[in-house]
């Protein structure tokens, strides 16, 4: 076989038929199933830690961003950053509502936990199918995939959760009415933004792949800039408490992460001309 069409051949390639793939696919969704499956488990038995601390800790006083809030409140003189109250209580109106609580927080803490595992499975059953020169410009592709979604998740659990728990906790229509949250709602409200925000920030990586299939360029995205800001200045605005500052927050993280998405569509097009001109 010629060179050239030896280098153009999938860097993993090999004869393999249908049902041999979907036997290879199978031993990695079982993998990754089993290390979901154990930090699912673990998450369960420490329920004290991973519910008490984590899960719940955005709905009490303590937590350490409100406490930071408070300090920052203190310093700047401006007591109306400190967040020392949350006016809500949470209870269960179902016989079964907390125990599927702790089924469910559990299963998403290990889908958290196994994500790099998960993905690099995932990783190992696509990449014998790319070309050298694909493989070449991805690499590193689990180790940014997980980076990213790590900081969505902390950005999501330190900054957007708690803004948007004191948000809806002291938001009323009329003094008269108390807050008194469902546990089941509270958690699936936190695990919706916390697992949003982790894939919010696959933006850079989508904005790859999508460079890389002609669909997205550096060009469109910086014409379009300021539509990206009165968004995310929309999204900082409606998961913020009523303060410049709380919404300068979110809005400044978000715009960096679309910047950077930018600088990464410029790279990915001038490494595919390169490609195309030394072809």
């Amino acid at each position: 076989m010629p060179l050239d069409q030896e280098e153009d051949k999938p860097a993993g390639e090999k004869e393999m038929s249908f049902l041999d793939h979907l036997e290879e696919l199978r031993w990695h969704i079982i993998k990754s199933a089993i290390a979901i499956l154990v930090f699912s488990i673990a998450a369960f038995i420490l329920k004290d830690f991973f519910f008490g601390e984590v899960l719940l800790g955005p709905a009490k006083p303590s937590f350490i961003t409100y406490r930071l809030f408070c300090q920052l409140g203190d310093y700047l003189g401006s007591p109306a950053l400190c967040i020392d109250k949350l006016n809500f209580i949470l209870q269960s109106r179902q016989m079964s509502g907390q125990f599927a609580m702790h089924i469910t927080g559990s299963v998403v803490i290990g889908l958290v936990c196994a994500f790099p595992y998960v993905f690099f499975q995932v990783w190992k059953f696509v990449s014998p199918g790319l070309y050298p020169k694909e493989r070449k410009a991805t690499r590193g592709a689990v180790f940014w995939v997980s980076f990213l979604f790590l900081i969505g998740v902390l950005f999501g659990y330190f900054l957007v959760t708690p803004l948007s728990v004191n948000f809806l906790a002291n938001y009323t229509v009329d003094p008269s009415i108390t807050n008194q949250f469902d546990i089941t709602s509270y958690i699936s409200t936190v695990v919706m933004l916390v697992l949003a925000c982790g894939l919010m920030f696959q933006l850079p990586i989508a904005v790859f792949v999508l460079t890389k299939i002609g669909v997205v360029t550096p060009a469109f995205m910086r014409e379009y800039r300021r539509h990206a800001i009165i968004v995310i200045l929309v999204v900082a605005a409606v998961i913020t408490p009523p303060d410049i500052f709380s919404q300068l927050l979110v809005t400044f993280p978000l715009y960096a992460l679309y910047e950077v998405s930018i600088f990464v569509s410029a790279y990915e097009l001038r490494r595919l001309k390169k490609q195309e001109l030394e072809l």
